[in-house]
């Protein structure tokens, strides 16, 4: 990943009316063996402002996401958990779609987030 490619990426939106912008998720940060990162969501918010476009987010949080899981492993809400690290992605979009969450304390997972997120009483762990 480079600036060049970024600003490719924003030519084509810019220059094409049928491009269209699709984004795995918008995470701001992710872990690394060195520590965090920035994630493909602040490079997704450029991309829209700078293009005006709007883009398509086709993983977590969506909900479309969560049932075309729950679909293909024919499962009901209520018979499946989520067990992830990052709150907005894993946890919250779970409970959006009706699944229960459990919040693991590695990975994405910031005292600051777990903070905000106890007071919705979520199951929160410190590792697997």
């Amino acid at each position: 990943f480079n600036y060049e490619y970024l600003n490719q990426a924003f030519r084509l939106l810019l220059h094409n009316d049928n491009c269209k912008l699709i984004a795995v998720h918008k995470a701001r940060y992710y872990r690394r063996t060195e520590g965090l990162s920035i994630g493909p969501g602040p490079f997704v918010e450029a991309l829209e402002y700078a293009s005006g476009k709007k883009a398509v987010v086709v993983g977590k949080p969506q909900l479309e996401f969560f049932q075309s899981v729950l679909r293909e492993c024919s499962c009901l809400p209520e018979e499946t958990v989520m067990i992830g690290d990052d709150v907005t992605l894993d946890i919250l979009g779970a409970h959006n779609a009706n699944i229960g969450g459990i919040l693991v304390k590695t990975g994405e997972c910031l005292q600051l987030h777990i903070v905000c997120f106890i007071r919705n009483r979520p199951c929160v762990i410190k590792d697997l």
